[in-house]
């Protein structure tokens, strides 16, 4: 009697989540920081980007910024003015310009879009940093100020709602890790990088008190009054030619000790200039004079 050959196991249906694409190099990196860019192992930055086109450029941004968007709410974001149908067109269409560039950049399920999850994007880079440098800790530890490349703005010149909503996110959460990047290594007295910190917060936003506050509290810890002086009268220059308002009393009394400051405050309440409430003296159970004092 002839043996019956043994019919095969069939394989376990493929997980919908699993990337429909292939043949991907690995190390993929989208940057979004001062303008996008895509780079693809073995091709050239600048090739890479240019061989994409502005529709396929956006849809890449939009999965960079969103974790598991729907496809329907993805369509209406990037063309909210055609119909949905035409839509949903648009965004089969950019797929396959994507999937000739940079095959398997992309993960698709029959619902959902996502990035593949190896895919390395300076936003998420900055976030972290950010996450990182804004939570509580003892110390310094491995926290720093980031590179030039975290401090760009997010996609600059692109207008879409869903870009103006993150890049401002994003500049409030740099500017807030900045600031306690900058505290925390005067703190543990790396006064050279908190001043490069604080300072990288000041550009960010010149009329940023906080920030300012930070850089006059790191000369005083260093013993720099001069230095702190000519800080905070810096910022009174910028911020009454700007906005016609002077800093606030927290700011203030991190130099009214000083002397000079002192008779200049006199003499402006003697004045009382419209429209300006007079800056009062630092009193005793105020804020102590330090890095951070008064930080908001």
């Amino acid at each position: 009697m002839a043996l019956r050959s043994r019919r095969p196991v069939p394989e376990s249906p493929p997980d919908p989540e699993e990337d429909r694409a292939v043949d991907r190099p690995p190390a993929a990196r989208v940057t979004l920081l001062d303008g996008f860019a895509l780079d693809l192992p073995g091709r050239p930055r600048r090739s890479a980007g240019a061989d994409l086109p502005p529709a396929v450029q956006r849809l890449v941004a939009h999965l960079c910024l969103s974790s598991r968007p729907a496809r329907g709410a993805l369509a209406g974001d990037l063309w909210p003015e055609v119909p949905e149908e035409h839509a949903h067109g648009s965004l089969r269409s950019a797929l396959w310009r994507l999937n000739k560039v940079a095959p398997g950049l992309v993960r698709a399920s029959a619902s959902t879009l996502r990035l593949a999850a190896d895919v390395r994007v300076d936003v998420r880079d900055l976030d972290d940093w950010a996450r990182r440098a804004i939570t509580p800790s003892g110390g310094a530890g491995d926290v720093a100020a980031p590179d030039g490349a975290l401090l760009g703005d997010l996609l600059p010149g692109w207008y879409d709602d869903w870009v103006l909503l993150e890049r401002e996110r994003l500049r409030q959460l740099r500017l807030q890790a900045l600031e306690a990047v900058a505290v925390r290594l005067a703190a543990a007295g790396r006064h050279g990088e908190a001043l490069e910190a604080a300072h990288a917060a000041v550009r960010a936003e010149p009329l940023r008190e906080s920030a300012h506050r930070v850089v006059v509290g790191i000369h005083l810890a260093q013993g720099n009054v001069a230095e702190a002086v000519r800080a905070y009268e810096v910022f009174r220059t910028v911020l009454a030619d700007e906005l016609g308002v002077l800093p606030s009393a927290l700011m203030t009394r991190l130099v009214s000790h000083v002397p000079r400051v002192r008779r200049a405050l006199e003499r402006q309440r003697a004045g009382r200039p419209h429209g300006c409430d007079p800056v009062p003296h630092r009193s005793a159970g105020s804020a102590p004079r330090g890095v951070g004092a008064g930080r908001g």
